[in-house]
């Protein structure tokens, strides 16, 4: 038997069994396409470790493993991208689907595949190739259907090269709701009313561009946008399949690397948790790819070759968004399909398409508008709004980029191979065996000369980018003084940064999470992998800090209000599952405080578009109160919303608050999008959970919510701990399972142990994989499908 190490044999002594460390079972398959034998290991907790003849092989068998793994998953990815479901799902459709085909990339293929570096095109065509090789023996009747294509009455596709990149309506490149959302506001009530609509950082006071009527611009100009980007949404009787609904603060990441010498064992540690929306089967997928020269194990997206986050042997690399800028909308005087440039007139570029759809003898044909900015999205009489993105340019498939640099050796050749990252824009850490740490913010930043990008402007060429910010004038760091570097998308600029020159952007994330891994980290003088896995999971809010000092001051004579500030005086500020105070606090903050001081700090007129507002924006003014809302009036508030929260817990939980409890309201449940269509049999297997569950979307264990029913809705998509060096110590957690397939007993397993906050060892070495293999797939080369 191979040496176990500690973890791995906790871990393994952790499962309800020990048939991981049995002899694993054993299959063999001719694969088409193949160059040489090859060998994947499957770990007991699903986990794909491919060892190749070459990369070329390795790329080969990625594909191949994820097609056997999440076939399904990947092919609807595909559909929905290339504006392809009406092909499958009929009429429902076709507006997704033209909508979708807005976004793809039109431009020089040549250019797309040169923008990502050597390999990128060679290493994707292989990839592609092993999804195909898949798919071909399904057709060939060698693998058997996956059960999610017998339940939509569908079948996989065959992929080509172009297809991985030139999908683009995944790429988190922000903020044009906003946009539209801040002009519906100057146009109903002036500027200044949207001053708790979004927080803006650092300082900065913008205004209406010259040339903009806000009040021209439609509520639903950017229906087709994001339809583009939406999931896809099935329905089956008796009821349909609700979208949930993902906060504005719920897509965002932790991470933090850590120099040796702030560590207990003199090396690195690399941690990440990247937050996205939840469902069956998750949208991360873990893989270890080995070949001669070659070895990465880490999560990427499962439609997409390589690994974004992990290691490979030498370095260490884990990624957040750096919520910079990407987009602009741009408002049009129009004359049927030309439109106001300069002193003269532009013809928009039409172009015909045609749909397949399901059950229609001939395709139906829609057309796609653009004009020299991007894709028009709406037009009206005398009007047209088109959308500007980084997406329409060279080298910005939404995290494709990872292909260079998951195979740099130093922190020289990480940072050249992030000079081309297009989108999204990603504060990228790094740690290396040599010891160094470091940060990267990359990604293709607009350079706006003459405005700010917080407010649509007119198309007629007053408001052009001037190219695109270089990679030095964004901010890196290597080998911080103070020993560690952590980011969680909060606003990170540099005090010294060029802001009014380079505008890179105005709208971050709540810093909430980021000051309590900074707190924790500062504390830590010699962290532990535990450590930094209990930081992971840290149910700590560190804005409830702040709240309950802004009502230390209240008093009051009405008992039900007693009872409230006594239980979030008493509490410690987490938001564990079991806590009372934080199902108060958060029924507080997240239904009823910002609702309550949007209305009473700004203008009826815009309620609906600020809503609950943003709670930095709403804290702020609580914590700095002034004419729009008095402290006397800001009191008032305080008390009304406190007791409303109160009233609905009760109402929930009972009238005794000593028996809440948060995970009595906040719970966790994934389910696959095709849940409604299957049968009654069938339902139970495509879902996990609902499980009690803690966390919050400002805690480092981000656990993001709905309003409606507490539904976990978006939150870590996995976590890894990384000793870098000693890699067979890093530690991690999908959820809720590797596989993609219901019928797999790796669909779920992991869900409990992410609910919990629990992880699974990431075995690198041969040794640990095979004191882990639960099942060995030994492949050859065949000429035959």
């Amino acid at each position: 038997m191979p040496k176990i190490t500690a973890p791995l044999l906790g871990a393994l002594l952790s499962c309800s069994s020990l048939t991981a460390l049995a002899a694993p079972a054993q299959e063999s398959r001719a694969v088409a396409g193949l160059a040489a034998p090859a060998e994947i290991r499957v770990d007991t907790w699903g986990i794909a470790h491919i060892y190749a003849g070459s990369v070329r092989d390795a790329f080969f068998l990625q594909g191949y493993n994820v097609a056997r793994d999440r076939l399904w998953q990947i092919d609807l990815w595909r559909k929905r991208g290339l504006g392809l479901l009406s092909k499958d799902f009929g009429p429902t459709y076709v507006a997704q689907d033209r909508a979708a085909r807005l976004f793809l990339y039109r431009g020089d293929m040549a250019k797309e595949w040169a923008a990502y570096g050597p390999g990128a095109e060679a290493n994707t065509t292989a990839w592609v190739a092993g999804v195909n090789a898949f798919v071909g023996e399904i057709a060939a009747g060698k693998r058997p259907l996956p059960l999610e294509f017998k339940i939509a009455g569908s079948a996989p596709d065959r992929w080509s090269p172009e297809d991985v990149v030139r999908i683009r309506s995944h790429g988190l490149t922000r903020n044009v709701p906003n946009e539209v959302g801040r002009a519906q506001i100057a146009c109903k009530a002036g500027l200044p009313a949207a001053r708790l609509y979004r927080f803006i950082e650092p300082k900065w006071t913008t205004k209406v561009p010259e040339g903009l009527d806000p009040c021209a611009i439609p509520a639903d100009v950017l229906a087709d946008y994001q339809l583009a980007g939406s999931g896809v949404k099935f329905s089956g009787p008796p009821e349909q399949l609700a979208a949930l609904e993902i906060p504005p603060e719920a897509i965002g990441s932790n991470n933090w690397t850590v120099s040796g010498s702030r560590t207990a064992t003199g090396r690195p540690i690399l941690a990440n948790d990247p937050h996205r929306e939840h469902g069956a089967p998750g949208l991360r997928y873990i893989v270890h790819m080995n070949a001669p020269g070659f070895s990465v194990i880490g999560a990427g997206e499962p439609a997409l070759p390589g690994v974004s986050i992990g290691h490979n042997g030498k370095i260490a690399f884990g990624l957040t968004i750096f919520p910079v800028d990407q987009e602009d909308l741009y408002v049009y005087e129009t004359q049927g399909d030309r439109y106001r440039y300069g002193d003269g007139w532009e013809a928009m570029s039409v172009v015909q398409d045609a749909i397949p759809v399901k059950g229609e003898a001939a395709p139906r044909s829609v057309e796609l508008r653009f004009t020299r900015h991007g894709p028009v999205l709406k037009s009206t009489e005398g009007k047209a709004f088109a959308i500007r993105t980084v997406w329409s340019q060279p080298g910005t498939s939404a995290y494709f980029g990872s292909t260079g640099y998951m195979q740099a050796q130093d922190w020289t050749s990480f940072k050249a191979a992030l000079a081309g990252w297009g989108a999204p824009s990603e504060n990228q850490a790094y740690a290396d065996t040599s010891g160094h740490i470091g940060w990267v913010a990359a990604g293709m930043v607009p350079a706006r000369p003459n405005w700010d990008g917080l407010l649509p402007v007119p198309g007629d060429g007053r408001y052009e980018w001037k190219g695109f910010l270089k990679p030095e004038e964004l901010p890196s760091q290597a080998d911080p003084k103070q020993g560690w570097f952590a980011s969680a998308n909060q606003m990170n600029l540099p005090a010294d940064y060029p802001v009014a020159e380079r505008k890179v952007g105005f709208e971050w994330s709540n810093a909430a999470r980021f000051l309590r891994v900074n707190e924790v980290l500062a504390a830590k003088s010699k962290l532990t992998v535990a450590d930094a896995m209990a930081l992971q999971t840290d149910p700590y809010d560190i804005t409830a800090r702040r709240l309950i000092a802004v009502l230390a001051p209240l008093k009051t004579d009405d008992p039900k209000l007693a009872a409230a500030l006594a239980l979030l005086r008493g509490w410690d500020h987490r938001t564990s599952e079991g806590s009372a105070g934080a199902a108060l606090f958060e029924v507080w903050t997240g239904k009823h405080l910002g609702r309550t001081v949007v209305a009473a700090a700004t203008p009826a007129s815009v309620h609906g578009v600020i809503g609950n507002g943003d709670l930095a924006a709403v804290m702020h003014l609580l914590e700095h109160p002034d004419a729009t809302l008095p402290a006397d009036a800001r009191d008032g508030v305080l008390k009304t919303s406190l007791i409303a929260a109160f009233d609905e817990v009760a109402a929930r939980l009972g009238p005794d608050p000593t028996t809440w409890a948060w995970g009595r309201l906040h719970h966790a449940r994934l389910e696959h999008a095709l849940t409604r269509l299957a049968d009654a049999a069938t339902r139970p297997l495509l879902a996990a959970g609902p499980t009690p569950m803690g966390g919050t979307s400002l805690s480092p264990m981000a656990a993001s919510w709905r309003p409606d029913d507490f539904r976990v809705v978006a939150g870590a998509s996995f976590r890894m701990v990384l000793d870098v060096g000693a890699w067979d110590n890093s530690m991690a957690i999908n959820t809720p399972g590797q596989s993609g397939n219901p019928e797999s007993p790796h669909y779920r397993d992991l869900f409990p142990k992410w609910v919990k906050g629990e992880y699974v060892p990431l075995a690198y070495s041969r040794k640990a994989v095979e004191a882990a293999t639960e099942t060995v797939i030994t492949l050859t080369p065949s000429s035959n499908f």
